[in-house]
């Protein structure tokens, strides 16, 4: 996601990538409290306990930058059955290619799952470490966190009770597949 350099991110921690040598450089980034809460409202986070990230970057030919590295979190976020809070502690290992001039729009899209993303452009020459640490955090996330023992009531869980058969959105079309 490429911002305007005006407009600076809630945990924003920028290098400059004309700095970089040929030996990698190593960065240790960690989320101050104000910064931790406005990274929470932004993904909807109940709390952000602490964020921290370690990277290495390391300058590639042709203009690129390598980020990788490890963050580390401590959230709390709502279960999406009952809404109560559900702490968690998220650890993911990541990497990103950043281009140093504009990326070449690709014209035919490649839909490979196996395909690199890729490189995000890098705005006046700089590379925003936190911002990248945010967008991984959002990534690692547990999509529909639970809180122990909560369950969906059966009148929405999607089972047809009466007929013993699961029901859902794709019942119907198990039941045309079948030939029923």
């Amino acid at each position: 996601m490429v911002k305007d350099p005006e407009q600076r991110g809630e945990f924003s921690r920028l290098v400059a990538a004309d700095r970089l040598g040929d030996a990698a450089v190593t960065r240790e980034i960690e989320a101050a409290p104000a910064e931790r809460a406005a990274v929470a409202r932004r993904l909807g986070l109940l709390a952000l306990d602490s964020l921290i990230a370690r990277v290495e970057l390391r300058r590639l030919r042709g203009g690129l930058v390598r980020v990788a590295g490890r963050l580390e979190a401590a959230v709390v976020q709502a279960c999406v059955v009952t809404l109560e809070p559900v702490p968690a502690r998220v650890a993911a290992d990541f990497a990103a290619m950043y281009a140093a001039g504009p990326v070449a729009e690709e014209r035919v899209a490649s839909v490979a799952a196996d395909a690199e993303d890729p490189p995000e452009p890098m705005v006046d020459g700089r590379i925003d470490l936190g911002e990248t640490a945010v967008q991984q955090l959002a990534v690692a996330l547990d999509p529909y966190p639970r809180s122990p023992g909560a369950e969906i009531p059966a009148e929405y869980a999607g089972a047809d009770a009466d007929a013993g058969r699961p029901g859902g959105p794709f019942a119907a079309l198990a039941g045309l597949k079948g030939g029923r």
